[in-house]
């Protein structure tokens, strides 16, 4: 009797078909720029990743305009329900993408405790049940002048502090700095990548996270 039903559960096993593999959840969380302003209508950066990831991945669009890192920013991400959403996704991959926005000089005042808070955003995220991989990005550069009162000098040192911190946590790093450097006519306003940018961006994401 055990055998027949062996055989049974064998033969049930071959013609029912498998059990398609669960996506992977990616979440993008950052500002203006995740969130895609300055690109055309539905060509973000996170939407561009996704078409390059494919099916087999799900990306999440998390951005959300004038956010900073900082908890005493005038905007500060913490207190958006898109944070609260990223969180309840459980993600499988999060790539953080903040900062601009502080340096800012009524924000970079604060800037003795950019470190911290990035330590306890990546820790947010480290610390689900799906324990997912976490990335941090170099932020993209600003030309010349800026705009906004975003500025190259303030990017350029949060850059080694965003290192450091990848370094102590365990995370990937993306460096979204690099993949535009070289293209200032693709920030047409000094802080906002367009269209094409934003693809640059895509693929810098993907080249790293098709190595996790």
């Amino acid at each position: 009797m055990a055998m027949s039903r062996l055989l049974a559960l064998l033969l049930l096993s071959l013609v029912m078909p498998a059990r398609a593999s669960q996506p992977v959840k990616v979440a993008c969380v950052g500002d203006s720029i995740t969130q895609g302003v300055g690109a055309q209508r539905g060509k973000s950066y996170p939407s561009q990743l996704q078409q390059i990831l494919g099916d087999g991945h799900v990306v999440a669009n998390f951005g959300v305009s004038g956010r900073t890192l900082l908890r005493k920013g005038d905007f500060p991400y913490w207190n958006e329900q898109k944070y609260r959403d990223s969180l309840a996704m459980k993600p499988d991959v999060v790539v953080i993408m903040l900062g601009t926005n502080d340096t800012k000089p009524h924000n970079w005042k604060h800037e003795k405790e950019f470190a911290a808070d990035y330590h306890d955003l990546v820790k947010s995220f480290q610390d689900l049940p799906s324990k997912p991989k976490v990335y941090v990005c170099r932020p993209c550069p600003v030309p010349g002048r800026g705009n906004f009162g975003i500025n190259e000098e303030n990017v350029q040192k949060l850059i080694p502090r965003i290192d450091a911190l990848a370094k102590e946590l365990g995370c990937g790093v993306i460096d979204m700095h690099a993949a535009l450097s070289e293209h200032p006519e693709m920030l047409p306003d000094r802080v906002h990548p367009n269209t094409a940018g934003a693809a640059e961006m895509a693929k810098a994401a993907a080249s790293v996270l098709s190595r996790r």
